[in-house]
C-alpha cells in the first residue's frame, strides 16, 4: 500500500474524488487530504477514514462562503442572459476564482512548516483536480508522480492543451460554449416508431404517407 496526498477542490468536484479516495482506503492506502483553514466543505471533525492537513490561508471562512454564494448565484442566472454576455460574466467568475486559487496556492508553497512535514511524509502519489491548479507545482517542489482528476474544463482547454486529448468541435462542441443544441418536444415526439393516424379520406384529403404511418 501507498501513501496519497491529495489536492482537492470543493462542491462536486470533491465529492467526484471523494469516492476514489474512499476506495483507495478501502485497499489499505493511507490518504492525507489537504485542506485550507477557509474551506467550508471538508469537514475533518467528522468520523471519515480519511486524514487531513489544515494549512492556514489569509483567506476567511465568511469570505469563502460569499464567494460560493456568488459562485452559485452567478451560475444560476448566467444561463438566462445573451449569448455573449454569458460568456463575459463566466469569464469574470473564472478570473475571480482563478486569483483565489493563485493566492491558496501561493501561501502553500510558501509555508516551510508545512512543506517540510510533507517532505517527510514521503508520499508516493500526489492525486489532485485539475481545475484547481497547485497540485502539479506540489508534485514539482516533493518529487513525486501526479495523478489528475477531472470532470471538464471550461472549452475543454486543460484536456485539450496539456492532456493532448482530441476534441475536434466538428464532432464534440466546445463546453460551455452554448454550441449544444438543445433538445425540443419535437424532435423526442419524432422517435416514435409508429403513428397510427385516426382519421379517414371522406373527412380530410388523400396525401401520401410515410412507411411508419398507419
Amino acid at each position: 500500500c501507498g501513501k496519497v496526498l491529495v489536492w482537492p477542490v470543493e462542491f462536486s468536484h470533491w465529492l467526484n474524488i471523494k469516492t476514489i479516495l474512499d476506495e483507495l482506503v478501502t485497499r489499505g492506502h493511507e490518504v492525507t487530504v489537504l485542506e485550507s483553514s477557509a474551506s467550508t466543505l471538508i469537514d475533518p471533525n467528522k468520523p471519515l477514514a480519511l486524514k487531513f492537513e489544515t494549512f492556514p490561508i489569509s483567506l476567511t471562512k465568511d469570505d469563502f462562503q460569499n464567494v460560493k454564494k456568488i459562485l452559485i448565484e452567478t451560475w444560476i442566472l448566467v444561463v438566462k442572459d445573451y449569448f455573449w454576455i454569458h460568456l463575459s460574466t463566466m469569464q469574470r467568475l473564472f478570473d475571480q476564482l482563478s486569483v483565489i486559487g493563485i493566492k491558496t496556492c501561493s501561501e502553500v508553497v510558501s509555508n516551510k512548516k508545512l512543506m517540510t512535514k510533507l517532505q517527510e511524509s514521503r508520499f508516493d502519489v500526489i492525486l489532485a483536480d485539475a481545475v484547481g491548479p497547485c497540485g502539479e507545482l506540489l508534485a514539482e517542489v516533493l518529487k513525486v508522480p501526479l495523478v489528475y482528476s477531472l470532470s471538464f474544463s471550461p472549452g475543454y482547454l486543460i484536456e485539450k492543451k496539456s492532456g493532448r486529448l482530441s476534441f475536434p468541435p466538428s464532432y464534440v462542441p466546445v463546453m460551455l460554449s452554448e454550441l449544444r443544441r438543445p433538445t425540443i418536444l419535437v424532435e423526442i415526439m419524432g422517435k416514435a416508431e409508429m403513428w397510427l393516424i385516426r382519421n379517414y379520406w371522406d373527412f380530410s384529403f388523400p396525401r401520401p404517407r410515410l412507411p411508419n404511418v398507419e
